[in-house]
């Protein structure tokens, strides 16, 4: 399993690593709901996308340390309207996907490697986010904004009518969201890490 360095301690890569934080929780406010594909509380973007390069090419675990710092810093200047629920979430799946895709890129520095990281930190950031939501993000909401469950299940049912109940919301509606997610920022990623990479090692 890859751990840090110690060359992650250094002020230089500590200061790559709080940029692409800030720039991470910046591309936080450039959201949008996908209405023909999820519910419109469902908001794509493409915050996960500084991790993925930090991952790349400092490591996997740089892409954790950024998701922490955008989360952080969100929750700081922002606030959460979710106790911190929404935001540790974010954390947890966004470290997920930057940790795989990076893991399996950083032990072998090939075009091949890089895609075959991405495409399984897809497959898994939408296998942990889909049982998330199922047992526990779904839920935690109903109860926190004193929804029924079933008010959740309505809104994807105005979007696609085979959403009847909360696994035919994540089967329709969380599984194809998350991997049209993947696939956008694993093209961003592939078309932007090689021009954004010679100023990270520097």
């Amino acid at each position: 399993m890859y751990t840090l360095s110690r060359e992650l301690w250094t002020t230089r890569t500590m200061v790559k690593v709080s940029v692409l934080g800030v720039i991470a929780f910046i591309l936080m406010f450039f959201e949008m709901p996908l209405v023909w594909l999820a519910p419109p509380f469902m908001k794509i973007d493409i915050s996960d996308l500084p991790a993925l390069i930090g991952a790349f090419a400092m490591g996997p675990m740089v892409g954790v340390i950024v998701q922490l710092l955008k989360n952080v810093l969100n929750l700081v200047i922002e606030g959460s309207t979710t106790g911190g629920v929404g935001e540790f979430a974010n954390f947890v799946v966004g470290s997920v996907f930057a940790y795989t895709a990076g893991l399996v890129y950083f032990k072998k520095r090939t075009f091949n490697r890089a895609v075959l990281g991405l495409v399984l930190g897809t497959i898994t950031m939408t296998i942990v986010i889909s049982i998330a939501n199922y047992y526990f993000i779904f839920p935690f909401y109903a109860r926190l904004f004193g929804w029924p469950i079933e008010s959740l299940v309505e809104m994807g049912t105005a979007v696609n009518s085979r959403i009847v109940d909360m696994k035919t919301m994540v089967l329709y509606a969380i599984v194809p969201f998350n991997l049209l997610k993947g696939a956008i920022l694993t093209a961003l990623t592939i078309l932007l890490y090689k021009k954004v990479s010679p100023i990270l090692h520097r």
